[in-house]
């Protein structure tokens, strides 16, 4: 199981990124947030872009914007390893598929904690992940929706069906006592639980199991 960092919340983002880039967590999260498809407002791009001075982490990029396609540009020139948007967005997802095949960037495709599971089943052939979120987006240190658990089996009996490599990631109040309940799952979003921690490595490494 891997495990992506989320620094949402931290009130010293560059010394939260130095902590999480001396740990062997495998990537940092960046949840970004327009004002518009949620409420809360995240920092700019270029803003975000100084991460670079802090760590050499892939990123896995959270898109929770209203117009998707108008920023892949910009971080796909990061050092971004998965690019995540949510279905019920203002883009075209063709023109989201195909441009991120051009920049060679693993594409993923988020569920809301009251999205049908079945909602991302036409796309999972052309995605690398499928983000499920088990809190609602937008804000940091929400409690986990258990409801998601049985969606998550559901899903992952579709992929193994299908006999496809998708990768599932959740995202959203995962604890190091809810965290046994996730076996199905290859990536786990952890901001909280690991920034708030005393200490970051030992926190990851019990998450990983």
């Amino acid at each position: 199981m891997k495990i992506s960092a989320s620094f949402l919340g931290s009130k010293n983002i560059g010394e939260t990124i130095r902590k999480l880039s001396a740990t062997d967590v495998d990537y940092i999260h960046l949840d970004i947030m327009d004002g518009k498809y949620v409420k809360a407002k995240t920092l700019s791009f270029n803003e975000f872009k100084m991460i670079h001075n802090y760590t050499s982490k892939r990123l896995d990029v959270h898109l929770m914007v209203k117009n998707p396609l108008k920023m892949l540009d910009d971080y796909a020139s990061l050092n971004v390893a998965f690019l995540t948007v949510h279905m019920d967005t203002n883009s075209d997802l063709e023109k989201i598929f195909s441009r991120s095949l051009e920049y060679g960037i693993k594409v993923g495709l988020a569920l809301n904690p009251e999205d049908e599971v079945e909602k991302v089943y036409p796309y999972l052939d052309r995605i690398s992940l499928v983000l499920v979120m088990s809190v609602h987006p937008g804000l940091p240190g929400q409690e986990f929706i258990k409801e998601v658990l049985p969606k998550i089996k559901k899903l992952r009996s579709e992929i193994t069906k299908r006999g496809l490599k998708t990768l599932i990631s959740v995202d959203g109040g995962v604890t190091l006592d809810n965290v046994k309940d996730l076996k199905d799952v290859d990536i786990i979003v952890s901001g909280s639980t690991i920034i708030k921690s005393d200490n970051y490595q030992e926190t990851i490494t019990k998450l990983r199991g």
